[in-house]
């Protein structure tokens, strides 16, 4: 017994109340559909119609067996959706949106590679540090950075969002290079805005990567911003230590404009562990165009050596 086909018939004449009308829909003989329930009905060992004058009732047996039935039929049905898509060529509009100083630096400067990768996919780029809402806008995937909060969305980690503490060789000469993170104090902090950012918390991690040792830190400081590229020029122009992820400042580092302080020490502004992600509204099957996007930008911010201090 072909016990796929069996099971879809059975649904389809419970639904429809008739042998007949189910073998139309399925484009098969009215035959072939009873068929299928007598060998289902002998294999349970129970009958799951009544036959009437009024057509076709469920018994106990045939509500039970519907309703299991149908979950069963779905989720082979999603399956083979899934399994499917992998061998879809990738393609349509895809609409991302990114904030605005990753996104230049990281998700529109590789852009030609990824289009020339997937030729029958075009790009929607929304750049911006406004969150979008998915079902107004249209957006298929967001890349966000931080801590994400509890979401019906789906959300695939692209890369870790690692911070430093960071000044000017000059702001070094006047200052001088702090030797433990309480002299960290003395420093003027440039600070972001509206961010409530009074304090920064810094880590040491073991080889393992595990926290050894944490030390809250009290800020001060004349400046705030609230962008990041506003907050690195700053920090370049010997304002004051600046926090900032290494994927912003790894050329000022090798430019000599801005140097690392406390280099065993990773900062951060909260106790969560940030990081760069990729975020989708939640389906049963994720578009392959989406899963491409992710994908390249996964396996690309892995090796590329902007991340690297």
């Amino acid at each position: 017994m072909d016990y796929f086909a069996a099971v879809r018939a059975f649904l389809y004449a419970a639904d429809l109340g008739s042998f007949n009308k189910a073998a139309d829909l399925l484009q098969v003989k009215t035959s072939t559909v009873s068929r299928h329930i007598a060998e289902l009905e002998r294999d349970l060992g129970i009958a799951l119609f009544n036959r009437s004058t009024r057509g076709l009732i469920l018994t106990e047996g045939g509500r039970v067996f519907r309703e299991q039935g149908t979950a069963a039929i779905q989720m082979l049905d999603d399956a083979r959706t899934a399994t499917s898509s992998l061998n879809a060529s990738p393609q349509g509009l895809l609409r991302v949106t990114m904030p605005t100083s990753f996104g230049r630096r990281h998700i529109v400067a590789h852009l030609p590679a990824f289009m020339e990768q997937y030729p029958h996919i075009d790009v929607d780029a929304v750049v911006t540090d406004e969150i979008l809402n998915f079902v107004d806008t249209g957006i298929d995937v967001a890349v966000r950075i931080g801590v994400l909060p509890d979401s019906q969305l789906m959300a695939r980690r692209l890369a870790n969002h690692k911070r430093v503490v960071c000044a000017s060789p000059d702001h070094v000469a006047r200052h001088g290079t702090p030797s433990s993170p309480a002299a960290l104090e003395a420093h003027p902090a440039i600070r972001f805005a509206l961010a409530g950012d009074e304090s920064w918390l810094l880590v040491k991690r073991s080889q393992a990567g595990k926290r050894e040792k944490e030390i809250e830190i009290r800020l001060h400081g004349r400046l705030r911003a609230d962008d990041t590229e506003a907050i690195l020029d700053l920090a370049v122009a010997g304002c004051g230590v600046a926090l900032l992820p290494v994927w912003a400042i790894g050329p000022a580092l090798r430019a000599g404009s801005l140097v690392q302080l406390l280099p065993d020490w990773e900062a951060q502004a909260t106790r969560t562990d940030p990081a760069i992600w990729g975020v989708y509204p939640r389906k049963k099957t994720v578009s392959s165009k989406v899963r491409a996007f992710l994908d390249f930008y996964a396996e690309l911010f892995e090796r590329d050596s902007e991340w690297q201090t």
